[in-house]
Parts: C-alpha cells; structure tokens; sequence
C-alpha cells in the first residue's frame, strides 16, 4: 500500500447558455474536479503498480462526490462524464492509467446505475498543462448530442513528483447539438453501447 497524498482540489463549473446559436432555454453545466496527489512512483520504474488502484478509490469517490455536489447533487440530472490524468514529467503514462478503475468506478457509484464506459484521457506534462477529457452520455456511448469534451488544468500542477487525477461529469449534451443520430431518450438496450 501507498499513502495517497493530496497537495490540493480544484473544482470548477461552468453554465451554457449558447455557443453562437440562440440562446437555449436550459443551461447546460458542466464540471470537473481536479486532485493532485504526490506520485509514488515519480523517477524510478516499479514493475507492480496496480495495488495502487485500491489505494485510489476513497479519494475517487470523494472527489466525484464532489463533483456532484458542485453541479446540484442530483444523481439523476448527470447526463455525461469522462475522467482522464495528467502525469508528471518525474512520471510515466502507465501511472496515469492508474485511475481508470478507480475513477470511472467512483462515478458510477455516486451516480447509480450508469452503464457507459467511462471514457477517459491520460498525457505526461509539467505544471498548467491542460488536458481534453471527452464526454460521452452515462448510458450509451452512441448518443452523438453528448460527444464532447472539456478541457481542465492546474496553474501549478502536476509537478513532477505528482500526478492531476481528474473527473468531469454534465448535466447535458453540447448546446447546440444537431448531427442526428441516436438521441437520449431513444435509448433502448441498456447496454452501454445504445
């Protein structure tokens, strides 16, 4: 076992009212919450990495807690999420990977019976690199109206040693979405896919 070392959180949330088109007659918010732990592993390769996951999940499932606090805590108006790391250079990318379990499971646990994978993003980067986290709708990763992404990033963060593990959930899909192709109340197998 590791300690998991928080330096500092960030959450952020922003409201959509229209992206060049009419005004919409709902606001579209979207967040992310950002954690920046101390990475165990910086400067050295350790070949067993994966007992770190474990060691990850109270603090995905705060951190998506959170975040569902910050945009109304409602499980069920949460439409899309998405989840992603940004690794210190002192780092490597397998590190990042370490929060697709426990991130993704953390969401899914906080928000109920979502069936979507959770998809998610992973770079190496110094302190303010951003990053694109994409979005795809909680029940079905073929809803086009939630195909998405939204960039986040830490002034000062991740420092080599550490790591930006974040979450990004929305209460909708992009404002203005008009591509066609399978809606959200359209969904009817349930299984993750339409």
């Amino acid at each position: 076992m590791a300690d998991v070392l928080v330096r500092k959180r960030l959450v952020t949330v922003e409201e959509i009212f229209h992206e060049g088109g009419p005004v919409t007659d709902r606001t579209i918010r979207r967040g992310a919450a950002v954690a920046v732990i101390k990475n165990p592993f910086a400067g050295r390769y350790v070949e067993d990495i994966a007992f770190f996951m474990k060691d990850l999940e109270p603090l995905g499932v705060s951190l998506a807690r959170q975040l569902l606090d910050a945009l109304g805590g409602v499980p069920k108006s949460i439409e899309g999420y998405g989840k992603g790391a940004i690794v210190g250079e002192a780092g490597e990318l397998e590190h990042g990977a370490l929060w697709h379990v426990p991130g993704g499971y953390a969401m899914r646990d906080v928000l109920g019976s979502t069936k979507a994978i959770v998809p998610s993003t992973k770079k190496v980067g110094g302190p303010g690199t951003r990053l694109d986290v994409p979005i795809t709708h909680v029940d079905a990763s073929y809803v086009r109206t939630h195909y998405d992404a939204m960039e986040v990033g830490v002034p000062d963060a991740p420092r080599a040693d550490e790591i930006a593990l974040v979450l990004v959930m929305t209460m909708g899909g992009r404002v203005h979405a008009r591509i066609g192709g399978l809606l959200a109340h359209q969904i009817e197998k349930w299984d993750g896919l339409r």
